[in-house]
């Protein structure tokens, strides 16, 4: 017994270090089911088949999922979102890589207040913003359709995209830049063939933050969508003011597993941007 406790503490370690050890182990676990609990309490919801989202369950059923399924309301919603998060998402990744792969190039008095500017939509309330860009974007008829929709989802999104790629830039080997240009390769060619491969993570990852971001947008959607460009989160939204259904939580549930997709895919593509930037010599980023 005495062997194993060696194994685990260092000879010289107090009592009050070993319940330090233990507590924090303790606090961290319960702030765990802090965070998750209110998030895992609607998956077994899902599966009830009570009209009522109450515990404790007395029987399950996947009717709920069928009803979602067949419901054009909420067919409806989905299709918005697969259309709009997408395509806010390939503007905001366009929009913020190459504002990174500029600002890192370019050394000027007022950058750090530049990129202040670019990611502020990430810092200013959601409900701010709303009402800015429809009063920017009403007199150009870019409400209640869905090009207006997709630009404001771009503009929240592409912060994220910057901050990735800048990230992934600070560890970036510039030596391989000027190589590419001594064999004659023009900056475009240079981007496309030596910068691109290996920020590519950074850029990935971006995108699913912003593609997240749209996907999960409800504040400025509710200023600036009609009825017809009703994403899910609206459409949940809705749900839950008019009559509080189970099909939310079935909604919720799907939305859960793809979130954590996502998360799974992000941590995936941060160990890759590590590694490739090891690789090219570059010092690795966080």
């Amino acid at each position: 017994m005495e062997k194993i406790r060696s194994l685990k503490f260092p000879p010289y370690t107090s009592r009050v270090e070993r319940a330090w050890h233990y507590g924090h182990r303790l606090i961290c676990l319960l702030i765990l089911v802090f965070l998750l609990l209110p998030i895992l309490v609607m998956i077994p919801l899902s599966f009830s088949d009570s009209t009522l989202l109450l515990y404790p369950i007395q029987s399950f059923s996947f009717k709920w999922y069928s009803a979602l399924f067949h419901s054009d309301d909420w067919i409806r919603a989905a299709k918005n979102s697969f259309i709009v998060a997408p395509s806010a998402t390939l503007i905001a990744t366009v929009l913020g890589t190459l504002a990174a792969a500029g600002l890192h190039r370019i050394e000027f008095h007022g950058k750090g207040l530049l990129m202040a500017v670019l990611i502020s939509p990430m810092i200013v309330p959601l409900v701010v913003v709303g009402v800015g860009i429809y009063l920017f974007f009403a007199p150009y008829g870019l409400v209640n359709n869905y090009s207006g929709l997709i630009l404001a989802h771009a503009a929240l999104g592409a912060p994220f995209v910057l901050t990735t790629v800048t990230a992934t830039l600070q560890g970036f080997n510039d030596n391989l830049i000027r190589a590419s240009y001594s064999l004659g390769a023009n900056p475009l060619r240079t981007f496309f063939k030596i910068t691109l491969p290996i920020i590519a993570p950074g850029v990935i990852a971006g995108a699913l933050f912003a593609f997240a971001t749209s996907f999960d947008e409800i504040v400025v959607t509710l200023f600036l969508a009609g009825p017809e460009q009703a994403t899910l989160p609206r459409q949940m939204f809705t749900g839950i003011r008019e009559n509080i259904s189970p099909i939310i939580a079935a909604v919720a549930t799907i939305l859960i597993i793809f979130s954590t997709a996502l998360l799974l895919t992000l941590e995936w593509l941060r160990g890759r941007a590590q590694a490739k930037t090891v690789a090219s010599g570059g010092t690795p980023g966080h």
